[in-house]
């Protein structure tokens, strides 16, 4: 277990070895002590003379001296003290103090000669000298010092060994007990020495090993003893030796570590198979990098082949993504193209790239050429993460049911159904392997990715072990400690399950899961309605169970997302989503379900009804699809994928929002491919979509004063703060609309929207004109009444310009699309009462707050009350370091600065 060179005498005591030459620092103490020495030395050789050209002495030189010394005498002491309270090293201890003494003084002497003649280059050079030697010294005696920690806990460590030994060689119940309580004891005060190592080393590597080693030893103590009981009590069963075995392995292998980190040792051949960005990920950041060059230095016969072969390493390594079980076959059709459009790309590239060989200038159109290749790329990118999260949605998927079925088998007492699950739970423990493998190969997060890989790696080294605890049940059904053995590998393997796929899902992006997990959830929902038609109760059962373990997963992985947002409006919607879809929907498709399954086990078949049960599944779809909708609400155009996009465009991604009605005719029979005023949007002339974008961004920064004025009052009991919300709300719907997007899809939609601003607008004014009844004769009244007068003007505007409808032509087979006059009108009309609900709610908080009320009148008509500043960590989580391929658990907490947040709390009175 422990190298020959730390071999220990369990009878006698233990040899220090330590080379006096090695002055190699590995802990923070050591360094932090060292430090104050090596500043006042530093300050001290640097010292110059009073004067270039006069002789004289150093009073700041003699003071430094002195501090030398002091420090110095300290060492000495501390160092003397360490060696009569540790007999082992007391020899040692007192050979470095006597160095240290002996350079002190040398370098007191030099020093201070030094400072009496500060301008002596000859006397400066032998102070050098000294203080060389004197931090030499003084850092062996540190080390020599520092050792006595490791020669302590290797004393520890030497006592858990001893104990390892005895409770191998057990051979009864009583006298296995007896040395684990001793065993117990003894592991703990190993664990919290090297815990206090653990936090001095410097060596990052160091301290990862140390971890792990520690995690290991404690989690694996009470395996031991379950495992090495079941094999006391029942020596004749191979799976109970095979048991103990392992456990006993993983305990020494920890003791193992922990004594080689001891002495400096890193664990490079174990700890590498774990480290690095995952292979395809890394491939194509490297391909990304290298197609961008100077053309001057592009060979057509060096680059060429060279770029060519990366890119088909990439693609093989695609293909066999592709190429998996897991993969559906639209995304494996997905990918061929991907990769097809890949190649192509690269081949004009590259044809660009020799054309503009030997000119000063690259002409526009290699620009183009390399913009449309790393476009591709980044579309290959998005579908091999696709297809991992394919994969991970299928296979993390109920993943303790192959356990529960082994385990039945077990207690049954089958050995013979045992080996044949035991065979299912191997398949199932290689399959999460596999899928870790994939999340790893397309995530550029090194940390998750190391994480990622040693979970797999313990999955696979436990997996067998839990298949010997099943066969130990299974041999010995009635046996209390093959029970309890068997519960401990149960719990073990749970924990490590649920260990690899949090850490999968820190490597994966919330959008991929929820896009993926949405598009598997409505196959199940079909093959549901299928199976019931079909009078299929198995398959419905099945499948039911299977949409059911989807949800469960959707709700646990959103939830915890949330986590590292701050908690605001934007979460409390997300969180409501969940919580209907939880609480709601899931409860009334499982009684559908039951009912149904319940009908069809029947003989004869009870007749189900299946509108109620398609209509409970539709529920199910409808809430994961409301999940992701609200999860993707603060995602920018630039963060959303263009399948997202895509997917919203063509209504299959529906984003209805409650704030305005909708209809779903077919606004143009004749024209295919166009069904709403909405889609016609899209195929507006690219400069026509230009201006519309110029309208939208004065639009937003309208909606960014709005935020500004009304975001900090809070809405409770203030109905002007509602409607003024409601009606924003509202107002961007609208604009989105204009850009092809959004929940409003028909002209219909539009003006119906509008109509409800027209009677937010009704409301407001109702509202404000009380307050500016209750308000005095002023200047603010005038103005809140003049601004509300804006109000109704501009919504009769947005009513008259709500009336949208693009014109389509078609010209030689292209449709032209006109509609750019009514689309900026709409979006003006908007922006201007923006501005007036604006200025509407200042005047209305000045006019309630700000002059005496009018008349019998007390109490207020809204409330004006500012809102709470939002709950902000301690500690935010860091961003993970990731360039390209962002394959991550989801976006982390978005940055706001200090200004911004402090101006949302400005003064009321400096907003008037």
């Amino acid at each position: 277990m422990i190298p020959a060179d730390l071999q220990m005498n369990l009878t006698g005591s233990m040899a220090l070895k330590w080379d006096p030459k090695n002055l190699e620092i590995r802990t923070r103490s050591v360094e932090k002590t060292l430090e104050p020495l090596v500043i006042q030395v530093t300050t001290l050789v640097n010292t110059k003379g009073p004067s270039k050209k006069k002789k004289g002495r150093s009073k700041r030189a003699h003071v430094l001296v002195a501090a030398v010394e002091k420090a110095t005498d300290n060492f000495i002491e501390k160092g003397e003290q360490i060696a009569y309270e540790n007999p082992d090293i007391k020899q040692e201890m007192l050979s470095a103090v006597d160095e240290v003494r002996k350079t002190g003084d040398a370098m007191s002497i030099a020093a201070r000669e030094f400072a009496d003649d500060p301008c002596s280059s000859l006397k400066r050079g032998n102070m050098v000298r000294a203080a060389r030697n004197l931090l030499s010294a003084v850092t062996r005696l540190l080390i020599l010092a520092d050792m006595v920690d490791v020669h302590l806990l290797l004393k520890s460590l030497q006592l858990v060994e001893g104990d390892l030994e005895k409770v191998k060689n057990a051979s009864s119940q009583s006298e296995l007990l007896d040395t684990f309580r001793q065993f117990g004891r003894n592991a703990v005060d190993l664990i919290q020495q090297a815990a206090k190592r653990q936090a001095e080393l410097k060596d990052p590597r160091l301290r990862d090993d140390l971890a792990a080693a520690r995690a290991v030893l404690k989690k694996h103590s009470m395996m031991l003893l379950t495992a090495s009981k079941a094999y006391v009590r029942h020596p004749e069963l191979a799976a109970a030796k095979a048991n103990r075995d392992y456990v006993y392995k993983q305990v020494c292998e920890a003791v193992n570590t922990i004594a080689d980190v001891a002495q400096g040792k890193a664990l490079g051949g174990v700890a590498l198979p774990y480290d690095g960005p995952g292979e395809l990920a890394a491939a194509l950041d490297d391909f990304d990098e290298r197609i961008i060059m100077d053309p001057l230095t592009y060979n057509e016969v060096r680059t060429r082949p060279s770029l060519e072969e990366r890119l088909e390493s990439i693609i093989s390594g695609a293909a066999l993504m592709a190429d998996s079980s897991c993969t559906r076959d639209e995304r494996r059709e997905r990918i061929v193209a991907e990769c097809n459009a890949v190649r192509q790309a690269l081949q004009d590239l590259l044809s660009e790239y020799m054309a503009n060989v030997g000119k000063n200038k690259p002409a526009d159109s290699l620009d183009k050429a390399i913009e449309n290749m790393c476009r591709k790329t980044r579309d290959l990118r998005r579908q091999l993460r696709k297809a991992v999260v394919d994969h991970v949605s299928d296979s993390f998927l109920e993943t303790n049911v192959p356990l529960l079925v082994l385990i039945e088998a077990a207690k049954n007492g089958n050995e013979k159904e045992v080996e044949e699950y035991a065979q299912v739970f191997t398949e199932h423990a290689s399959k999460l392997v596999e899928v870790a493998n994939l999340a790893c190969s397309m995530s550029n997060n090194d940390d998750g990715v190391k994480m990622v890989r040693f979970a797999a790696s313990q999955i696979e080294n436990l997996c067998p072990q839990v298949i010997n605890a099943a066969r130990i049940l299974a041999a010995r059904p009635r046996s209390k400690v093959a029970q309890e053995n068997m519960d401990v590998f149960k719990e073990a393997w749970e924990n490590q399950v649920r260990i690899l796929t949090e850490a999968v899902d820190d490597i994966t992006t919330i959008d991929d899961f929820l896009a993926v997990s949405e598009n598997h959830i409505l196959e199940d929902v079909n093959k549901c309605v299928l199976a019931l038609q079909e009078g299929d109760a198995d398959t419905l059962d099945r499948t039911a169970g299977a949409i059911r373990g989807r949800s469960a997963r959707v709700c646990n992985v959103v939830t915890a997302e949330m986590d590292n947002y701050e908690p605001g409006i934007y979460t409390e919607r997300v969180l409501e989503a969940v919580a209907v879809l939880r609480d709601q929907v899931m409860p009334n498709f499982a009684q559908r379900v039951e009912v149904a399954v319940e009908a069809l086990g029947t003989q004869p078949q009870r007749d189900v009804d299946e509108n109620e049960f398609i209509d409970a599944s539709r529920l199910v779809y409808d809430g994961v699809r409301e999940i992701r909708r609200a999860v993707l609400m603060n995602r920018t155009d630039e963060e959303l994928d263009p399948d997202e996009v895509l997917l919203d465009e063509q209504g299959t991604y529906d984003t209805r929002s409650k704030s305005s009605a909708h209809t779903e005719h077919d606004e143009y029979p004749d024209i295919s491919g166009i069904n709403n005023t909405r889609d016609a949007m899209r195929f507006m002339a690219k400069e026509d979509k230009e201006k519309i974008l110029q309208q939208v961004e004065i639009f937003r920064s309208e909606k960014s004063k709005f935020d500004r004025e009304v975001a900090k009052w809070d809405d409770t009991g203030n109905d002007i703060i509602v409607l003024a919300k409601h009606m924003c709300m509202i107002m961007m719907e609208m604009t989105d609309f204009t850009r092809g997007r959004g929940p409003l899809k028909t002209t219909m939609d539009v003006i119906n929207a509008a109509k409800k601003i027209s009677e937010a607008g009704t409301k407001l004014d109702k509202l404000a004109r009380q307050i500016a009844d209750q308000c005095p004769e002023s200047s603010t009244k005038k103005d809140l009444v003049a601004y509300l007068e804006r109000i109704a003007l501009y919504c009769h505007q947005l009513n008259i310009t709500s009336k949208v409808k693009a014109e389509i032509q078609v010209h030689s087979g292209e449709l032209v699309v006109s509609g750019l006059d009514s689309a900026t009108s709409l979006i003006q009309a908007a922006k201007n009462l923006m501005n007036a609900v604006v200025l509407t709610v200042k005047a209305s908080y000045v006019a309630s707050t700000k002059y005496p009320r009018s008349g019998m009148v007390s109490s207020p008509i809204v409330v004006w009350k500012m809102k709470a500043p939002e709950k902000k960590p301690l500690v935010r989580r860091e961003k993970p370091e990731e360039v390209r391929a962002k394959v991550r658990k989801g976006s982390q907490k978005k940055h706001i600065s200090a200004i911004k947040a402090l101006s949302e709390f400005q003064s009321p009175a400096e907003n008037v």
